[in-house]
């Protein structure tokens, strides 16, 4: 079992304990989530392959939060926040932009990356070493801009 995963399980029991329902509602979310994929592949979930699903579980809130705002849903919000701020917390921690900035240019000058048809090339290296340390919407505008120069 990852890391993660028996933190997860760990913290459940904790918020069970301290009767913080909204915390624990989350952190079930986190664990259906894993098991979901562990069930449906038959398999163990290994540490990085654990934050792939935590780091898309921040994606989804990141689009919901975008929505809400479009709706003037405040309340819908609150609870979205509260959700990534959680579940952030089981996350690497995030690199800079310089860090961000630097892997990319290694990614380009090894791929040999010349124009924007060259970005599945750089986005296949940098993934591996920027997932769920870095926001990859980002990282991908980052891409363009460095390979539209």
């Amino acid at each position: 079992m990852s890391e993660t995963r028996q933190r997860i399980l760990d913290d459940i029991k904790a918020a069970m304990k301290a009767g913080d329902k909204p915390r624990l509602a989350t952190l079930r979310l986190m664990s259906a989530a894993i098991k979901q994929i562990e069930v449906d592949q038959r398999i163990e979930l290994d540490e990085p392959t654990t934050i792939s699903v935590l780091d898309k579980m921040l994606k989804q809130r990141r689009e919901s939060i975008a929505q809400y705002e479009k709706a003037n849903r405040d309340d819908l919000i609150a609870v979205e926040k509260s959700e990534l701020e959680l579940i952030q917390e089981y996350m690497p921690a995030a690199l800079s932009e310089d860090e961000i900035a630097s892997i990319i240019e290694e990614a380009v000058a090894s791929s040999g990356a010349s124009s924007i048809k060259d970005m599945g090339k750089v986005m296949g290296i940098v993934k591996p070493a920027l997932q769920g340390k870095a926001d990859m919407a980002a990282v991908s505008q980052s891409i363009k801009q460095r390979l539209n120069a």
